[in-house]
């Protein structure tokens, strides 16, 4: 009887341990094979050059939200007018990727946490420790990773 109750237990823990990971047919999809022209993934040529490697106008990103960068994993938001800052893209409960800055906060669609978009710290559980800050450079209209 207890081997039965054994079995059930491990397929329950191996169901559950791969939550919010993406699965084999994510992983495997072919690339998107039509470029891009759209600076959203802020890739940059690498050169120097602050507009080509601009991850982000300061246009992007409007007062009181932010916008997700999912290449480079991480986000930046606009707290107050002129304000912006950058905070890694990976949520502090399991690591799943954050999806949408709206209402004030940086939401993750794994379990519900969220983060203020001031400073990074947890709004909203389960996640019990902050998104780690990352330095940027605001010149002009462009936002650069520093």
């Amino acid at each position: 009887m207890l081997g039965a109750g054994g079995v059930g237990l491990t397929a329950v823990l191996t169901a559950c341990s791969g939550y919010g990971q993406p699965t084999a047919e994510e992983t495997t999809a072919p690339a998107d094979p039509a470029p891009s022209s759209a600076p959203e993934t802020g890739s940059g040529s690498g050169n120097g050059d602050s507009a080509a490697d601009a991850l982000a106008k300061t246009s992007d990103i409007p007062v009181g939200e932010g916008k997700v960068f999912k290449a480079e994993k991480v986000v930046v938001t606009q707290p107050k007018a002129g304000e912006f800052k950058c905070f890694t893209s990976v949520c502090t409960h399991q690591g799943c990727d954050v999806d949408a800055v709206e209402g004030g906060t940086i939401n993750c669609p794994c379990h519900g946490s969220k983060f203020n978009i001031a400073d990074g710290s947890v709004a909203n559980g389960p996640a019990n420790k902050p998104l780690e800050e990352k330095a940027i450079k605001v010149d002009g209209e462009s936002i650069t990773l520093a």
